[in-house]
C-alpha cells in the first residue's frame, strides 16, 4: 500500500451527505470569495495575458472565463485563467498553516468540471471539501519546512485542485492514487518569485490546470508513480522532511480542514498580515489615539524578530506583502479594508508617516500557542499612554465561525469590479448561498457573464 492509495481509498466513497453541514456550507463561502477576488483580478496584466495566451489555444468548449462573453475554453484553460484572475487581486482565502490559497484552485477547477460533466451543486461543494482535506492533509504537516527552504504553498494547492477534479471526473480509487501521484511531481513554485512579483498568480494558474491535467491523465489510464509521496526521496521527505504516514494519521476522525486551517479574507492582502491590521485598529479605536499622537508602534508574535517586505509600499503586490503597512493603516485610519489595497490609500503620507514609527516588540510569552497568524499591536502616544490589543487569529478564521453576513459584504463590495448589474450580482449570490440545490453550475455561469 502506499500513502497515495490510501488517501484514495478514503476520499473515492465520500460524496454531500458524509460531510457536515458547516464543512459544505463554507466551501459555497468559497465560491462567493473566490469569485469576488476574481472581480478584483479581472483586468491586472498578469490575468489579461494568462487569458489572451488561453483564448489563442482554444479548444473544446467545455468551461467558460468569469465575466466573459463569448465562446467557452476546455475546462484546464479556463480553470487556469479564473484561477489566476482570483489570486492576483489577493483577496481570495488563505490557510492558518501555510500561506496558500487553496479556495481559488477548488472554485476554478470544480466550477469549471461541473460545467464539462453537468454536476450538480453538492457533487461540486463536497468535491471542494475533500480537495481542500486533500491538500491540507499531504501539505500542512509540511508547511513550515517547505517555506522554510523557498517551496511556495503552491505546492499543497495543486493536490487541492486535483482532487476536487478527479471526484467531478468520478475516478475510482485506482485513478484517483495516479491523481495524487501525478500532483506530487507536478507541484512546483518558489517563495521567493511570489513574494516579489506576479509570479503568485501564475503558480495559482499552474497548481489549477497541473491538478485538472492529472485527473484527466488518470481518467485515460496514465499510470505513474503510486508510492512517489513514500520513502526517503518521495515528495514528504524531500519537501518537508517528514515521514509519510502523517498524511493518513486520523482518516475518518471527524476534523475537516475546511473547519480548523481555511480561513476567508475579509480585507485584501497576505493573510498573515492581517492580524497586524486588525489589532492595530482596535488598539487606536479603543484609545481613540489620533495619528499625530503616536510616538511609537509596537507589534509582536511567536517568531517575529524583524520587519519584513516592502517598508514603503508602492503598489498591489507591495501592499500585500508589508505588514508595517497594514499596522499603519489601521492605527492611521481605526480601520483595515477593502479600500486600503487601491493607490490612494497605498501612497496616503499619514501611513507612510506611521510606517516609520513601527518596531519590533519582544515575543510573547503568554498563551504563544493561541497565536495563528495572530498579532499583538501596542501604540504608545506622545502624552505617555500605552494602548494594546492581541488577535490570535483574523477575522474570518474558520476556527473562529464565519458568518455569512461578512462573505455577502465582501461579494457585494467587490463584485461591481466585475463589469457585473446589482441584479445579476444579487441574483448570483442567492443562488451560491443555496448551491446544494443548484441542478447544475450554468445558472450560476449564465449570471456570471455580462448581459
Amino acid at each position: 500500500m502506499s500513502t497515495a492509495r490510501d488517501l484514495a481509498g478514503f476520499l473515492v466513497p465520500l460524496g454531500y451527505d458524509d460531510l457536515p453541514p458547516r464543512a459544505t456550507d463554507y466551501a459555497a463561502m468559497l465560491i462567493a470569495s473566490t469569485l469576488a477576488s476574481a472581480a478584483c483580478g479581472k483586468e491586472i496584466v498578469s490575468t489579461r495575458i494568462v487569458r489572451e495566451l488561453a483564448r489563442e489555444r482554444s479548444g473544446a468548449p467545455q468551461a467558460s472565463l468569469w465575466f466573459e462573453a463569448g465562446a467557452k475554453l476546455p475546462a484546464a484553460e479556463a480553470a487556469q485563467v479564473n484561477a489566476v484572475m482570483s489570486d492576483a487581486a489577493a483577496s481570495d482565502d488563505s490557510d492558518l498553516r501555510a500561506i496558500v490559497h487553496c479556495g481559488t484552485p477548488l472554485t476554478a477547477t470544480a466550477l469549471a468540471l461541473a460545467e464539462r460533466t453537468g454536476a450538480g451543486g453538492r457533487e461540486v461543494l463536497a468535491a471542494m471539501v475533500l480537495g481542500y482535506e486533500a491538500a491540507g492533509r499531504i501539505g500542512g504537516p509540511i508547511s513550515p519546512q517547505f517555506r522554510e527552504r523557498g517551496h511556495h504553498g503552491s505546492l499543497m494547492a495543486i493536490f487541492a485542485a486535483a482532487v476536487a477534479a478527479a471526484k467531478l471526473l468520478k475516478l475510482d480509487p485506482p485513478q484517483m492514487t495516479q491523481t495524487i501521484a501525478l500532483a506530487a511531481t507536478s507541484a512546483s513554485g518558489l517563495v521567493k518569485a511570489a513574494d516579489t512579483s506576479v509570479a503568485r498568480e501564475y503558480h495559482a494558474g499552474l497548481g489549477t490546470r497541473a491538478g485538472i491535467d492529472a485527473a484527466l491523465a488518470a481518467q485515460k489510464g496514465f499510470i505513474a508513480e503510486e508510492a512517489v509521496l513514500d520513502g526517503e526521496t518521495g515528495f514528504l521527505r524531500v519537501y518537508g522532511g517528514i515521514d509519510a504516514t502523517v498524511a493518513t494519521g486520523n482518516l475518518g476522525d471527524g476534523e475537516w480542514d475546511i473547519l480548523t486551517d481555511m480561513a476567508v479574507k475579509l480585507v485584501p492582502g497576505g493573510h498573515p498580515y492581517h492580524a497586524f491590521g486588525e489589532a492595530a485598529a482596535n488598539a487606536a479605536r479603543e484609545g481613540n489615539i489620533a495619528a499625530d499622537a503616536v510616538e511609537s508602534i509596537i507589534v509582536s508574535r511567536p517568531g517575529l524578530t524583524r520587519l519584513s517586505g516592502p517598508l514603503h509600499p508602492k503598489d498591489l503586490i507591495d501592499m500585500a506583502h508589508s505588514p508595517v503597512y497594514f499596522t499603519a493603516a489601521g492605527v492611521a485610519d481605526k480601520q483595515f479594508s477593502w479600500v486600503h489595497c487601491g493607490p490612494e490609500k497605498i501612497a496616503d503620507p499619514v501611513i507612510h508617516r506611521l510606517i516609520d514609527k513601527v518596531r519590533v516588540g519582544s515575543p510573547p510569552t503568554e498563551h504563544a500557542e493561541r497565536y495563528r497568524q495572530g498579532a499583538t499591536v501596542t501604540i504608545r502616544t506622545t502624552d505617555g499612554r500605552s494602548v494594546s490589543n492581541t488577535v490570535y487569529l483574523p477575522r474570518g478564521s474558520a476556527a473562529l465561525g464565519i458568518d455569512w453576513a461578512d462573505i455577502e459584504a465582501k461579494y457585494r463590495t467587490l463584485m461591481p469590479n466585475s463589469g457585473l448589474g446589482t441584479g445579476r450580482i444579487e441574483e448570483s449570490l442567492a443562488l451560491i448561498r443555496g448551491f446544494a440545490n443548484a441542478p447544475s453550475v450554468a445558472p450560476l455561469m449564465e449570471l456570471l457573464r455580462p448581459a
